[in-house]
């Protein structure tokens, strides 16, 4: 790891008289306090390796998506928005030293990948929870950029989460921990979510609503495509189970929103779940969209986002 520092006997415990009245961020985690170094591995950051409340003490706003490209683009595009681009040199990978994930700090603005679906998404937040808990960071909003596949409606919308739902579209997230089912639930901010659609509205070419999101642990069979290199049920079977999870409220599938929402609320962290939709999965499985398309419809999110980021920060916005 890079940015050695000297050793400290210091607990990790902050102060937290300074955050009084301020919403900080938890851990849950009794531990946590009694380690003299914590090792961050997945983002080659740690406790005694680098100044944490330093160098991300100021961050406001996290963006988390599965790409390391896309948050590469979006890192590059808040960048611009904030008119922070300073000497045109290329930003920095902060998590350069590992593959696993990347991480770029523009302001008050931290963009991170996540990579694709539960287990990745799950190592990340714990390790950027952590992270912002040490950083002493407080009125953090974070927000879940990315794609999806829409049931009955039209490819591009862009949907805000008002509620994460498992497979059989429950509001929660069941994980096994030692020989036990642990339940949590999966709500998300519902102010933030309205928040989130009332900046929609300003915004050409980006059609959004709020609705459920449905999250599976996996793309081909979990969500009833029919072009896996498995596939145990009929076309009717897969239909009728689609049409009942929009009837349920359903409006798009993804692979990490209950998880997400489940760490973030225990963590007090404000959170949204903001996805484009690439097709309408009543119609078709594949993704067969022209590059132009694509490029257009990736984006929307992150226009999206950049407004109301934008917004938060008293900025003027050049969307609308």
């Amino acid at each position: 790891m890079a940015s050695i520092l000297p050793a400290s006997n210091k607990s990790m415990r902050s102060d937290r008289d300074t955050y009084v009245g301020k919403r900080f961020v938890h851990v849950k985690n009794p531990y946590l306090d009694s380690m003299d170094e914590d090792i961050l591995y997945h983002l080659d950051l740690g406790t005694k390796t680098h100044d944490l409340p330093a160098m991300f003490g100021d961050v406001k706003f996290v963006c988390v998506g599965g790409s390391s490209n896309r948050m590469k683009a979006f890192a590059l595009f808040m960048q611009k928005e904030l008119s922070l681009e300073e000497n045109g040199e290329d930003i920095q990978d902060i998590c350069a030293g590992t593959d696993r994930y990347c991480m770029y700090k523009i302001g008050p603005v931290l963009s991170i990948s996540h990579g694709m679906g539960i287990p990745s998404i799950s190592i990340m937040l714990h390790e950027l929870i952590k992270l912002l808990h040490h950083a002493q960071c407080c009125d953090v909003t974070i927000i879940r950029i990315g794609t999806s596949g829409g049931i009955g409606i039209t490819p591009g919308s862009v949907v805000i989460t008002d509620k994460a739902v498992d497979s059989f579209f429950k509001p929660q997230f069941q994980q096994i921990i030692l020989d036990k089912i642990v339940t949590r639930s999966t709500e998300l901010d519902k102010e933030l979510a309205e928040e989130l659609f009332n900046c929609s509205k300003g915004i050409p070419n980006c059609p959004a609503r709020i609705g459920h999101t449905m999250c599976t642990y996996d793309f081909y069979e979990g969500q009833g495509r029919l072009d896996g290199a498995l596939c145990s049920f009929s076309r009717e079977k897969k239909v009728d189970y689609l049409k009942r999870a929009y009837k349920a409220g359903v409006r798009n599938i993804e692979m990490e929103s209950t998880v997400f929402a489940a760490m973030c609320r225990l963590c007090g962290l404000k959170a949204a779940v903001v996805c484009v939709t690439l097709l309408d999965r009543l119609e078709c499985d594949q993704i067969n969209l022209p590059p132009d398309v694509l490029a257009d419809y990736q984006q929307r999110p992150q226009l999206l986002i950049s407004k109301f980021i934008k917004q938060q920060l008293g900025l003027r916005d050049q969307t609308s």
